[in-house]
């Protein structure tokens, strides 16, 4: 079932999502630099929030699907790895918290997968590679006048 979002009035909204891709010092300073076998980290990693967003309700089934006015992905150095942070706006019924979600997700899955030769030990396992502290870190609605 989906709900019935018929009589909500469309509002501005806007939500932010983050995450970070935890990875072994040793690949921290590789990872900021972007460029692996697979090619620029960040830019395909950024392609594939913004694919993600928009495609939030292929994968969500009770998601509604939204008119993305804009997507927003940003890339912050931290200690422990990489951060993905992204913000989608949408004038709807209904939010985007859940696009954003599954943007920063995305990218965090991306950039590990464009990473993975250098992030396996000798028996192929990941033991200090994780994703964490994804997050909804901002919502906000903002009526629009009638």
């Amino acid at each position: 079932m989906i709900v019935d979002i018929t009589e909500k009035p469309s509002i501005i909204r806007r939500a932010s999502a983050s995450g970070v891709l935890s990875v072994p010092p040793a690949v921290v300073s590789m990872a900021h630099q972007g460029e692996t076998k697979k090619g620029d980290l960040r830019n395909s990693a950024t392609i594939a929030a913004i694919l993600a967003v928009k495609q939030t309700p292929m994968s969500l089934p009770h998601c509604h699907p939204i008119p993305i006015e804009s997507c927003e992905v940003e890339w912050q150095e931290v200690e422990r790895g990489l951060k993905c942070t992204v913000t989608v706006s949408t004038t709807s019924k209904t939010g985007v918290e859940m696009e954003a979600l599954s943007g920063v997700s995305t990218a965090l899955l991306c950039a590990w997968d464009m990473l993975k030769p250098i992030l396996k030990d000798s028996n192929g396992q990941y033991p200090d590679t994780s994703i964490c502290d994804v997050s909804v870190i901002s919502k906000m609605k903002i009526p629009t006048e009638i």
